[in-house]
């Protein structure tokens, strides 16, 4: 990358500070262009779900993988469980989604319950493992909520067998004018799921699978004294990365846990932050990182900034860390600070390899938690810092009172955030659609047909405010 005119800004940056200046190019196709990362990480979209309660898990890390990305479950969920939930998530189909099913007898409130925990809006109805109906919302409206699934369901069903490919299921769902159909296996007991546009989206993504063919997944560890018998059991759960996160990476602590770490079978990528220094990279890898997280203070739930004037803003610091992680034959993440997939373009122009999303994939159906609703009918979901109020109680459960009292008194971060879901793109699938689609065409303006090539050959330019405000879209005119 180099800035436009070869003039190298005397001041540090953020992404709406800069932006990308078409060049020369003879790609002529988004889809001539390779997402895939080169970290050892397999994914085949730059995306990474960040490790925060709100954010990762099982819904979404399954989702994401499928379609290329990682989702890195969070420090703070109990061994057993994060041991439940990779080993739910290797197990799933890398093309069928995972329905929510339900019996005929269960009633209209187990429904309501369930059917916002996939963006498609349904759940199959099975009756000794074959599917036999389907509901919608649509036919849990105005219907008391004692009665049973069984008789408000369609009964008019498409089901679609396992063996089928994209184009023959599309086909066949748009003949029946049906939006999605169960799988079945060839005993007729239902495998999986899918909708008109996930059988599009299979054309388009190649999921990120392991050595076995099951989808990846990665998990976060903190820097206490355990951290080497956390990692060791998270390897043997079959984790395919290790993130070693602590809200300031460049201290002592996190360098004996990365020699803690790095030793231990079977080996896989070790991610280690949050730094935004050269010096901060240098230190990480020497210890045995192979990727650090870079980004303080820019996510949109964190007050580190405000409460501590500690961070630096983030396209600098990803491209300072990005240079000095290539020299030494490693790589970043840049964690945080994205709002629109431009943010996304110039992070891997700065030479990250992976772009975390917080917050942003928090408002979706696949995020934790159970979708609520504001005074006006508006979904949202809760949100909430890693270092806030909340996220500590959680973090701290197995300690005293008076510990946890303590440490409550210094908490950073938004404890309570309202993540309102996108009513044109209310499922992660569909940030990841809206952010591909911007991250690829900006490719093609570099003439760049991976993400090293844009890397190398990505032109940017510094701008002002009014600059940045000049390429937003107006929405209501004049």
């Amino acid at each position: 990358m180099r800035f436009l005119d070869g003039h190298h800004p005397t001041t540090d940056l953020t992404y709406e500070d800069v932006f990308l200046v078409p060049g020369h190019s003879d790609v002529t196709s988004r889809l001539d262009v390779d997402l895939a990362s080169v970290d050892g990480t397999g994914t085949t979209v730059p995306l990474v779900a960040a490790n925060m309660t709100a954010v990762s898990g099982r819904r979404m890390a399954e989702t994401l993988a499928r379609r290329g990305g990682l989702a890195v479950l969070p420090q703070d969920i109990p061994l057993e469980i994060v041991e439940d939930v990779v080993a739910w998530v290797k197990s799933r189909h890398p093309v069928f989604e995972t329905p929510i099913t339900l019996r005929p007898t269960d009633t209209v409130a187990d429904a309501l319950q369930l059917i916002n925990k996939r963006a498609h809006g349904a759940i199959v109805v099975v009756d000794a493992g074959a599917p036999v109906g389907v509901v919608t919302p649509v036919d849990l409206q105005d219907v008391d909520r004692f009665t049973q699934v069984g008789a408000v369901m369609s009964e008019s069903l498409t089901t679609l067998s396992h063996h089928v490919d994209a184009r023959s299921a599309f086909d066949r769902l748009a003949e029946a004018r049906h939006r999605l159909a169960p799988v079945v296996d060839d005993d007729g007991q239902l495998v999986g799921l899918l909708t008109r546009t996930g059988a599009l989206r299979s054309t388009l993504y190649r999921p990120n699978l392991d050595g076995d063919g099951r989808l990846r997944i990665a998990a976060a560890v903190g820097v206490s004294g355990d951290a080497g018998d956390k990692a060791a059991r998270l390897l043997k759960m079959g984790v395919d990365a290790l993130v070693l996160d602590t809200a300031h990476g460049h201290q002592a602590r996190m360098t004996d846990a990365l020699r803690a770490v790095r030793g231990l079978e079977p080996q896989v990528p070790v991610v280690a932050g949050n730094v935004v220094t050269e010096r901060g990279v240098a230190d990480l890898i020497a210890a045995g990182a192979d990727i650090c997280k870079v980004g303080v203070g820019p996510g949109a739930m964190c007050t580190t900034r405000m409460m501590t004037g500690v961070g630096r803003p983030q396209f600098s610091a990803v491209l300072a860390c990005a240079r000095e992680a290539a020299r030494l034959d490693a790589h970043v993440w840049a964690d945080g600070g994205v709002r629109h997939p431009r943010d996304v373009a110039l992070a891997l122009a700065a030479g990250a390899s992976n772009v975390m999303v917080g917050s942003w994939f928090a408002g979706t159906h696949e995020s934790p938690g159970d979708l609520e609703h504001d005074a006006d009918g508006r979904p949202f979901k809760l949100s909430f810092g890693m270092a806030s109020a909340r996220a500590v109680k959680q973090r701290t459960e197995g300690e005293g009172a008076f510990d946890r009292a303590r440490k409550a008194l210094f908490e950073e971060g938004i404890s309570s955030g309202h993540l309102y879901l996108d009513p044109h793109r209310p499922g992660v699938e569909d940030l990841v659609d809206t952010i591909v689609a911007g991250v690829r065409s900006a490719f093609t303006y570099a003439g760049a047909r991976d993400v090293p090539a844009f890397a190398e050959r990505a032109v940017v330019g510094v701008q002002t405010r009014s600059g940045y405000a000049e390429g937003r879209p107006l929405e209501r005119g004049w």
